[in-house]
């Protein structure tokens, strides 16, 4: 029986052919995980469901201004102050809600003549805002204008918190049902088939802003018994969901 020699060539071959075999057997798996990672991330879909929901409004916010022009500041200023505190009183007793100022004001007039500017007097101005159940506001501005208020600066409807938080939450359902409803239509029109939601992402649901009612008025005081007319409306809750489906 003949032993095989090996020289230094044939050994450093021997040594080379081995790692090469251990460094294939592990890396391998390595580089396979890595291509099913890249794969999976491939394999997704990104769809944006929408949901809408309109409550009726409840509540009405108003803000009330007392305007006052003449020629002395000291003067301007007291009688704004009288009617405002008249205004303020009044609906004290009425019991409205988040009562504020929302603006006080003490301005010069100017009259421009031959490049010169002249003071002509003072515009003197406080707004307060309030709310209070729709059904009631009608009466109780023309109240406010016989106490000394002679502008209504702004109305807008708001329905109730808990009202809106329920609408805010079908909102959500419904954005979600959308956003799988759309999937399924496209995997379905390719034959695929989803496997798992792996990214979820709320958009839009924030509370809506107050419906504005679109009249600015100056009044002096209400001369007929008649009151006047406000009809609230409804408030859109919007939402938006963004799912993203493996398949």
């Amino acid at each position: 029986m003949k032993i095989k020699s090996f020289t230094p060539r044939r050994m450093a071959a021997a040594a080379v052919m081995s790692a090469t075999l251990v460094s294939g057997l592990g890396f391998a798996p390595v580089f396979t995980s890595t291509a099913i990672a890249q794969e999976a991330a491939m394999r997704t879909l990104t769809v944006t469901g929408q949901g809408e929901e309109s409550v009726q409004t409840t509540k009405t916010r108003v803000e009330l201004g007392v305007d006052v022009q003449g020629t002395d500041a000291a003067a301007v200023q007291r009688e704004v102050a009288q009617r405002t505190s008249a205004v303020v009183e009044l609906l004290r007793s009425r019991q409205v809600e988040k009562l504020e100022t929302t603006g006080i004001q003490l301005s010069p007039r100017y009259n421009y003549e031959n490049g010169r500017q002249d003071v002509i007097g003072y515009t003197g101005s406080n707004t307060v805002s309030f709310r209070m159940p729709t059904e009631s506001v009608g009466s109780l501005i023309d109240d406010a204008v016989n106490a000394g208020a002679n502008q209504i600066r702004g109305v807008s409807f708001i329905a109730d918190d808990a009202t809106l938080e329920a609408a805010r939450q079908q909102a959500l359902r419904e954005a979600v049902e959308d956003a799988q409803a759309q999937a399924g239509t496209v995997l379905g029109s390719l034959n695929l088939r989803s496997q798992e939601i792996v990214s979820i992402q709320i958009n839009g649901a924030a509370p809506p802003m107050p419906v504005p009612m679109m009249r600015r008025a100056e009044y002096g005081a209400v001369q007929n018994d008649a009151s006047t007319p406000v009809v609230g409306g409804e408030q859109t809750v919007q939402a938006q969901v963004t799912l993203q489906i493996r398949y």
